[in-house]
């Protein structure tokens, strides 16, 4: 156990790649007070606080411009965001000058705007303000809510992330009957049979990716950069899906530990970042070899071109 008197360099950016290991839904969070001011701002910060009376709260920067809005609007929206919505997080996460442009809403109770297509919507009345270090927490009051019952969107390790049921759900245990997968209509499912593929590829290739002591984002960061070309931060968002500013502390870390560079406009690997990403590809290399090895390369190469089909449809 730490000791209390114990005094240490307090690193602000590692403690917030700390928290970031608690994976958390995404929600864009919106206001308009009686001037017609309108705002929105992505939050993960959401979380249920009581039943009876209904409560939630969240938590915005004290130095947000949005704050005067949230101020005085008597009623605020939460958007639960779907899997599919990670251009409308990225939209309110970013400064612009009118972040509802070319956006499709509606007003809430109370006019706060809300999204459709979200996983979950929550109307609320501000009941409490509490003051909490930089940030502002804000309390509401649940007037209403529409569960809409779509797979939400997740943020986990400075990523976007979706939900996969655990592998352990998967395993029979000793003494139990047989599981009822892959019986019946379930056995010519194909998006259950790929994600339960997918469940069991990852329950034994991620644990050895992790043990590199690289965040899955960072993993993948490096992975998509070639040994003799880089990525803008416009391209490495893409391929990676994460948020810009996450893109930019991931880089930032990169650069830290010595495995990417600058190269103009682009972010390329280090001579070290290539030995490190070459340890990547062999980790992965030997999970491809240990799964697909029982087949044929001409069944692997089938399989690779229907994978590729259903990602560009």
């Amino acid at each position: 156990m730490a000791s209390e008197n114990v005094d240490f360099e307090f690193d602000a950016r590692a403690f917030r790649r700390a928290l970031g290991n608690f994976a958390t839904g995404v929600t864009v969070i919106t206001a308009r007070d009686a001037d017609g001011r309108q705002v929105g701002v992505t939050a993960n910060s959401f979380n249920s606080v009581s039943l009876d009376p209904p409560l939630i709260l969240w938590s915005i920067d004290k130095r947000s411009g949005s704050n005067d809005v949230f101020e005085s609007a008597t009623h605020f929206a939460v958007n639960v965001l779907a899997a599919d919505q990670i251009d409308l997080s990225n939209n309110f996460a970013r400064p612009k000058d009118d972040r509802f442009a070319d956006i499709e809403y509606e007003a809430g109770v109370g006019g706060a705007p809300v999204f459709e297509d979200c996983s979950a919507r929550f109307h609320c009345e501000k009941y409490q303000k509490l003051d909490g270090g930089d940030h502002w927490i804000l309390v509401g009051k649940v007037l209403a809510f529409d569960d809409l019952g779509r797979a939400p969107l997740l943020y986990h390790q400075g990523a976007y992330s979706m939900v996969l049921p655990h592998t352990r759900m998967t395993k029979r245990e000793e003494g139990q009957p047989p599981s009822s997968n892959f019986q019946g209509r379930l056995s010519h499912n194909l998006y259950y049979l790929m994600t339960q593929a997918l469940r069991a590829y990852q329950a034994s290739y991620q644990p050895r990716q992790l043990s590199t002591g690289l965040r899955t984002s960072e993993a993948r960061m490096l992975m998509v950069l070639e040994n003799d070309a880089g990525l803008s931060l416009t391209d490495l968002q893409r391929e990676v899906a994460m948020p810009a500013r996450e893109i930019d502390e991931a880089v930032a870390n990169l650069k830290r530990k010595g495995l990417v560079e600058d190269a103009g406009e682009c972010v390329r690997l280090t001579v070290k970042g290539v030995d490190e990403t070459e340890a990547l590809w062999t980790i992965a290399g030997e999970q491809q070899e240990k799964v697909f090895g029982q087949f044929s390369k001409e069944q692997v190469e089938t399989f690779k071109e229907v994978l590729k089909a259903v990602i560009r449809t």
